[in-house]
């Protein structure tokens, strides 16, 4: 019962984030708003951390079986991605390095606060 109700609290800011991205119309995905209004709660104390902490382990440790359909789709949209390849190609890699250098210098930042 435990993990229904850690379920529960991620699955009910999802659709509060999908209900606001709804209401709103702004141009962000309500899953980006519910992960904001996580963060804002967990930040907060709102919900504390072990009240959805087993079920988020588990959804991190399977986090690729979620990549699957994605992956799926841009192979059977591949004909209609040929005429943009290259672009695509450029906004991947140029994304990846950007993510990586600056997930780098937060994890930095992170440790230099850890030390002091």
């Amino acid at each position: 019962m435990r993990i229904l109700r850690q379920f529960g609290i991620i699955i009910g800011i999802f659709m509060v984030g999908e209900f606001i991205n709804n209401i709103l119309h702004v141009p962000i995905p309500g899953n980006i708003i519910g992960m904001v209004l996580l963060f804002i709660a967990l930040h907060s104390k709102v919900i504390k951390l072990e009240m959805i902490e087993e079920v988020s382990e588990f959804l991190l440790k399977h986090l690729a079986f979620f990549f699957i359909a994605p992956g799926v789709a841009l192979i059977a949209l591949l004909d209609r991605l040929s005429s943009v390849w290259l672009s695509f190609g450029l906004i991947l890699i140029i994304s990846t390095i950007l993510v990586m250098g600056i997930t780098g210098v937060v994890v930095q930042q992170v440790i230099r606060r850890g030390e002091k």
